[in-house]
């Protein structure tokens, strides 16, 4: 006959799987990082976009190597936002040529981390289902933050607002290798919440991305003075990440402050509420 495990066993193999994995984390990150299978063409893509030599033609072979990459910049090239009324643009080149390298970028890493969220466990689905709306309303509310309120790139913040949680994906797909975690998603919940800002920042550093978007995504889940006016990627990305369900993420961080943020209820913000809610809609449709 089987007994039971224990309680005090079962909370005592969740505490050294816990640190199991940030140890094994700790340990890949001090080396060369190994991404999941489903980063290698994005890591492809930007090898050969970061080529001083590549040309638009080298991009576009590239590209044309994932055929999932290559379908979502066709589409989003022939959307409202990027080809209002226009003829359909048809070949890679020029839709490379219309969304501009950063956007090819996004969407090779959106395409990754998506791919990356169907993976999951079947416990982990709401979390990591969670986790990719989050995530798009952070780019898509970031791109019209900075559209409307500053003079940021609209396209540099819609790729930052992509990745600032990507840590939490990370995190998110080794915690299915160890058993006492799958059982406890909510376990995994409070330690993605506590880890995944620093993880996430040597990720985006070995992926070499853009060193103002890596710099504006650290610390986003952590307080700082009230932001009353929009000037840098940073303050956009944190009000971003505040309208797109951020305090949710805070409320398991022990903070031992009070869950309410002035941003959400400042006018100028709130007034774009509708507009930010229809550029997450459309960017959901692409994703």
């Amino acid at each position: 006959m089987n007994t039971p495990a224990s309680p005090d066993k079962n909370a005592a193999e969740l505490k050294n799987e816990r640190f199991a994995m940030l140890e094994d984390i700790a340990q890949e990150l001090s080396g060369d990082v190994v991404f999941p299978t489903c980063f290698d063409s994005t890591i492809q893509i930007g090898t050969v976009m970061r080529s001083p030599t590549a040309t638009l033609a080298r991009i576009a072979a590239a590209v044309s190597a994932d055929p999932l990459v290559a379908s979502k910049l066709l589409q989003l090239a022939n959307s409202a936002k990027y080809n209002p009324g226009g003829p359909a643009i048809t070949d890679l080149e020029n839709a490379i040529r219309r969304l501009g390298m950063l956007n090819v970028r996004t969407t090779a890493l959106a395409c990754a981390m998506a791919q990356l969220r169907s993976s999951k466990q079947d416990k982990f689905e709401p979390m990591s289902k969670a986790l990719w709306e989050h995530s798009l309303k952070t780019a898509a509310f970031a791109r019209v933050l900075a559209t409307r309120l500053t003079r940021v790139n609209p396209d540099t913040a819609m790729m930052a607002g992509l990745v600032h949680d990507l840590g939490a994906f990370y995190m998110l797909d080794r915690a299915g290798h160890y058993p006492e975690l799958v059982e406890r998603p909510a376990s995994v919940a409070y330690l993605i919440a506590q880890w995944h800002e620093s993880i996430g920042y040597s990720l985006m550093a070995a992926l070499e991305l853009p060193e103002e978007i890596v710099e504006a995504v650290q610390e986003h889940d952590q307080p700082m003075p009230p932001v009353t006016e929009l000037h840098t990627l940073k303050e956009v990305i944190f009000v971003a990440n505040l309208f797109a369900g951020g305090l949710d993420e805070w409320a398991r961080l022990d903070l031992g402050t009070p869950l309410e943020r002035p941003e959400l209820t400042q006018p100028e913000f709130a007034a774009l509420q509708d507009e930010m809610d229809e550029a997450y809609r459309n960017l959901l449709h692409v994703f």
